[in-house]
């Protein structure tokens, strides 16, 4: 999934863990259940337009990249006082994209990046999609794809709405 999907899951479970636990149970549970929820949440990706590589010469797919990423900084902006359910709803991908792979990149001295491999994490994550969501549709490719995470995030901006009114 994208940015912003991670993004409004962490605001909603540090929002969760805040009103019904006490401190530091609350912090605990939100570090807890905002890293788990990573899991969850990549594991339904198929149902998304979410291509394994960079289609640069797409103006869709970049079209995509530049709204989600947009809004994800937006909602990261605007939500700051939740950095501690964002960070962690997020981490997975911090760690797996950001650290993991620049450091093999540089490891083995390759200054192509692999964007079909999953380090970490995402193996995990794979793992668990294959054993449990096999039955869902591999959509990855399909731009009316995006519909699903629009619908995702649509619901998590209700909850989130619901919770802060």
């Amino acid at each position: 999934m994208n940015l912003q999907t991670h993004v409004l899951t962490g605001i909603l479970i540090q929002i969760c863990c805040f009103r019904i636990f006490v401190f530091p149970l609350n912090i605990i549970f939100t570090i807890l259940f905002a890293f788990l929820s990573h899991f969850i949440i990549d594991a339904f990706v198929l149902i998304t337009y979410h291509t394994p590589e960079p289609q640069k010469g797409d103006i869709f797919w970049l079209s995509w990249q530049i709204i989600t990423y947009g809004s994800g900084a937006f909602l990261i902006i605007l939500f700051f006082p939740y950095t501690l359910g964002i960070l962690f709803a997020n981490l997975i991908d911090i760690i797996d994209w950001l650290i993991l792979r620049e450091f093999y990149r540089i490891k083995f001295k390759n200054e192509e990046r692999d964007w079909n491999k999953n380090y970490f994490f995402h193996n995990i994550i794979a793992k668990i999609r294959k054993y449990t969501l096999f039955w869902l549709p591999n959509w990855n490719y399909e731009k009316k794809a995006v519909i699903s995470e629009i619908l995702i995030n649509v619901f998590l901006i209700i909850g989130l709405i619901y919770l802060l009114v």
